[in-house]
């Protein structure tokens, strides 16, 4: 699934529970004022929290879109983990005030005021926000988003406790007795389970992947120096797209891609790669694994293309550098890939450009662009 796909989705499910919750929300606080029953008005709070959730999760998949800049090469996709700690604790709020509120209730009562009229219409809100709950968990797993399970399951939970609302409103009304508080000390435990599981899942994300400021400094000299090592063996003509993982002091998992002649066969450079791997390996603990793009660097026509191409990327400030130029005889696919800055937000009308550029001197090819910024 496209990532602009996958932010509609979360953005259009989210909007969706902000109005559904804020309606429920009102509903419920209503009756329950009407009713004295501290079970619907914490309801109804918490539904009004629920709205905020999905507010949250609206703003954070929002920011998460933004394009990545020089301290953030990934982009800002880690705030939805934020997003989700966020809720979380949200969550937790609402369910340690429902408690307390359950408890008060407990040890000074009051006398309920409920109607059948009313029972039914907080039933008619349980069956909504239990559709609503389970439409966004289901949305949640088909975008692998945390934050969205998190709301969804919340949503499910109210629902269950709605029903333990309606039925001790219905023994109050045709016995006078009031569970009331008491059902709103279990759904509590509930709400506070739900909480700490939404927290557990986004804090070891948050925790595990923190970088500070000194560590990206130090990844960014030992990706130099790695550089300058791969560019300097025998048989790669360059190295780019360098990704190092930090799994300790002084151990990294990386990749990097390599360009090598398109005349030579795997067989051929197998062993020198495999020598710069291990020595990778022995002098700076970096486990690394190559990726290799073909270059033709002979024929005239590919040649001239490079020229050409070459042309375009001085007369675009954004652009960098260039590389990965490779021409497909069998599909007639000219593949080339860009590094730009992050200035840049623009990235389709650079690909129009380009393709529009390259067709007014090669119309017979089919022009395969991949656009990326600078990874370490």
């Amino acid at each position: 699934m496209k990532e602009s796909s996958r932010q509609e989705r979360i953005i259009r499910t989210s909007l969706i529970g902000i109005l559904v919750n804020l309606l429920i929300a009102a509903v419920k606080i209503v009756i329950g004022t009407l009713a004295s029953s501290i079970a619907i008005v914490s309801e109804g709070i918490n539904n009004a929290t629920d709205a905020g959730s999905s507010f949250l999760t609206y703003v954070g998949t929002k920011l998460s879109g933004k394009h990545p800049d020089e301290k953030h090469p990934f982009g800002y996709g880690r705030i939805e983990y934020l997003t989700g700690m966020v809720v979380g604790i949200l969550i937790l709020y609402a369910g340690i005030s429902m408690l307390k509120e359950s408890i008060d209730g407990i040890l000074h009562p009051s006398d309920m005021k409920v109607s059948m009229l009313m029972v039914l219409i907080v039933a008619g809100t349980a069956v909504t926000k239990f559709c609503l709950g389970m439409y966004t968990i289901k949305i949640g797993k088909s975008v692998e988003s945390e934050v969205l399970l998190a709301v969804g399951e919340d949503g499910r939970n109210d629902s269950f406790f709605s029903g333990l609302t309606i039925l001790s409103s219905v023994i109050f009304l045709f016995t006078g007795f009031s569970l009331d508080a008491y059902a709103g000390i279990v759904f509590s435990f509930v709400v506070i389970k739900s909480g700490v599981d939404a927290l557990k899942n986004t804090a070891s994300d948050l925790i595990a992947q923190k970088e500070r400021e000194e560590a990206r400094l130090k990844k960014e000299e030992l990706a130099r120096q790695l550089y300058k090592e791969i560019r300097a063996t025998d048989g790669v003509i360059s190295a780019i797209d360098m990704m190092l993982h930090d799994y300790g002091p002084d151990r990294y998992s990386g990749s990097v891609n390599i360009e090598i002649d398109h005349k030579r066969s795997i067989g051929e450079v197998y062993e020198e790669i495999h020598r710069l791997q291990l020595r990778i390996m022995e002098e700076y603990h970096v486990t690394m694994v190559f990726g290799i793009y073909a270059v033709d660097e002979d024929t005239s026509s590919v040649v001239d293309i490079r020229r050409y191409i070459g042309k375009f990327v001085r007369v675009n400030e954004h652009v960098k550098s260039f590389h990965a130029l490779y021409l497909s005889k069998g599909t007639n696919t000219l593949y080339c890939d860009f590094i730009v800055d992050y200035a840049l937000r623009d990235w389709e009308g650079l690909r129009k450009s380009f393709t529009d550029y390259m067709k007014k001197q090669y119309p017979e090819y089919e022009i395969s662009l991949t656009i990326e910024t600078e990874f370490v």
